[in-house]
């Protein structure tokens, strides 16, 4: 009798163990620390128009169904309105783009003085800047110029935007660009440009949000409605992918860019920075990873990366 009990304490220690034990295992070895991830949010009311109030608490992040801890929500303006616009323009685009000229003289002119704009040329899969990054925005404006719109400058704008994110230095400003182009990939040539994908995980990597305002190009794809479609599908691929907005007007250039452009105005002046927590990359060099950003807020819209990096352990 005395043995029965020796043998049932026994197990009930054990038993205690093992419950105390298993937990903890297994909290160490799924507790991961949390590092802050930073990202460029864009909040807009209904059709493009400023947005009623958003608040920290009014945010909730998601990856997967894990809800994630926002650490922060700051309005990009006052010390943190920084940024860093580049103007993209195709040379492949046909030179009636100088009958926008005026429209974005204007707009280049009209950004704040905590805007620093860049104006690039793209062709053979590089980009050459015709003004380097400044807030002297006239001096900007006064390099446009038309694009050469010749045989020449057949090739992939999706490597001359590669090659703009290798030399763009990160500075803490947002970084943000204005692709004006048919999206058309002439060096490719294939229906669905595999330098579509590359670029928009560059971009997220890099943490660049691109814009889009589509301009007719020259050659004969540009005559080809399947080709005209593609392109305008590449453009809104990449500007969804990374936050950003694209701007049509049907399969033509438009009449006018003033419109679009001062839809593209209200974007860059309602935007936030949203830093939550998150665990970092399974992989050395770090991972993309996708993420969701839920409001309660009536009429409000927002637009943030698909993806953002998360750096390795």
């Amino acid at each position: 009798m005395e043995k029965r009990h020796r043998g049932f304490a026994l197990l009930l220690f054990l038993a205690a163990v093992l419950f105390v034990t298993f937990p903890l295992a297994a909290q160490q070895a799924g507790s991961e620390p949390t590092i802050p991830i930073t990202t460029v949010v864009t909040v807009l009311g209904p059709k493009y128009t400023p947005p009623p109030a958003v608040t920290k608490d009014d945010i909730a992040v998601y990856m997967g169904k894990d809800k994630r801890p926002v650490i922060s929500w700051t309005p990009a303006q006052g010390d943190k309105a920084a940024l860093e616009l580049a103007v993209v323009i195709d040379e492949a685009d046909s030179s009636d783009l100088g009958l926008q000229f005026g429209d974005l003289t204007s707009f280049i002119k009209s950004q704040p003085s905590t805007s620093g704009v860049a104006l690039f040329y793209a062709s053979n899969g590089t980009v050459k800047a015709a003004s380097q990054f400044s807030t002297d925005h006239e001096a900007v404006a006064k390099s446009l110029r038309l694009p050469f719109g010749r045989g020449a400058a057949y090739t992939s704008i999706y490597l001359s935007l590669m090659d703009l994110f290798k030399r763009w230095p990160v500075t803490g400003a947002r970084r943000e660009v204005l692709l004006i182009a048919d999206g058309i990939d002439r060096f490719r040539g294939d229906p669905f440009s595999p330098d579509v994908t590359s670029t928009i995980e560059q971009a997220q990597k890099a943490g660049i949000m691109i814009h889009t305002l589509y301009a007719g190009g020259v050659g004969r794809f540009s005559r080809n409605l399947f080709r005209v479609n593609l392109g305008q599908n590449n453009l809104s691929q990449i500007t969804d992918a990374t936050g950003g907005e694209s701007f049509f007007q049907g399969t033509q250039t438009p009449i006018a860019y003033a419109p679009f452009l001062q839809q593209l105005d209200v974007v860059l002046k309602n935007q936030y920075l949203l830093t939550f927590g998150g665990e970092r990359g399974k992989k050395g060099k770090g991972e993309l990873k996708s993420f969701r950003i839920r409001t309660e807020v009536g009429n409000v819209d927002i637009s943030a990366p698909e993806k953002v990096f998360f750096p390795g352990p």
